[in-house]
């Protein structure tokens, strides 16, 4: 049964959202503890986004029944070491496979500490793979010109950081477990890419989706909230998501994409119409257990890209056309 922790948001709206202003820079952190600190609060605002289809928000769990909102939370907090020793040895490195492999232990190191810190439970494992990767990316990426576009700026860190994905972790031999993660049964079973192939090329999801939806979403005089939701519903309607594949098969991903092209059809979550194409996708994606993680991960990517290019262009209104 799904708890809820807040009261439903009025129809037609989304519910407001707790951030740090975008590209807010703390000048006591280094540049390794800035980067790890914007993916941190990536997380965190993709957590609290309400609402969020089958998703872990303010209003409850979801799908799940292992997570919440305050676990969320919390993982998010503990992967912020990780995020900055994964910036720490990138810088002055290049893609290769040692850095690759480098990265590929930081990164377990990370997801043991995730689990300790949630009891065992999955919060951000995608996440640290996606996110982890962008900010090696921008670790490396040098510094644009001045009158360099941010969605070239943006393209620039995530062809980097497919740069590093391509090269293989030599230790994952040693490291591969007897039996297959759910993410590499799904890939074989569905023929589907997943998280590694969205790395490889280029997180066009988060390029080519994610940023236009929610530059296009504001230019339509959407609150920030909605225009992330919006954004989230980009992803989910053409992303085969492994998570949605893994808990629900192909008809999982026909009602996730489906349902989100339904709801842009619509005129998005701020529209009367789009709010109630909104809940008929939740309760599709709640009926079959299935969701959208995979989606959500990009989304927290996305959010981590703009307040990167955001902080380096000096905060000044930008934008986003190609």
């Amino acid at each position: 049964m799904r708890t809820l922790l807040l009261d439903r948001p009025a129809e037609g709206a989304a519910a407001s959202y707790s951030a740090t202003p975008r590209g807010a820079c703390d000048a006591a952190l280094t540049p390794d503890a800035q980067l790890a600190r914007f993916a941190r609060d990536a997380l965190i605002e993709e957590a609290r986004l309400t609402p969020k289809p089958a998703l872990v928000d303010a209003r409850g769990s979801g799908a799940h029944v292992d997570l919440d909102l305050a676990t969320m939370l919390c993982s998010a907090h503990a992967l912020e070491p990780t995020f900055e020793a994964l910036a720490r040895a990138s810088r002055g490195a290049t893609p290769g496979h040692a850095l690759r492999t480098d990265l590929a232990r930081i990164g377990r190191a990370g997801e043991a500490a995730m689990l300790r810190a949630t009891g065992g439970s999955n919060a951000h494992r995608g996440a640290i793979w996606i996110v982890g990767l962008l900010v090696a990316g921008a670790t490396i990426s040098h510094t644009p010109p001045d009158d360099a576009s941010p969605f070239a700026h943006a393209a620039q860190i995530a062809e980097t950081a497919a740069h590093i994905a391509r090269f293989d972790d030599l230790l994952a031999p040693a490291m591969r477990q007897p039996t297959q993660s759910n993410g590499e049964r799904v890939r074989e079973r569905y023929n589907v890419g997943g998280a590694r192939r969205e790395a490889q090329d280029g997180f066009p999801h988060v390029i080519r989706v994610g940023l236009p939806a929610l530059h296009a979403a504001r230019a339509q005089g959407r609150d920030e909230a909605a225009a992330r939701v919006d954004a989230l519903l980009a992803i989910m309607a053409s992303l085969d998501d492994t998570c949605v594949l893994h808990r629900a098969g192909l008809a999982g991903r026909e009602a996730a994409q489906t349902g989100a092209k339904r709801v842009r059809d619509a005129g998005g979550i701020a529209t009367r119409a789009g709010r109630a194409a909104f809940d008929a996708l939740e309760r599709a994606l709640l009926a079959l257990n299935a969701s959208p993680g995979g989606a959500a991960d990009l989304l927290a990517a996305t959010l981590f890209i703009e307040k990167l290019v955001h902080h380096r262009i000096g905060g000044r209104t930008v934008s986003w056309n190609n």
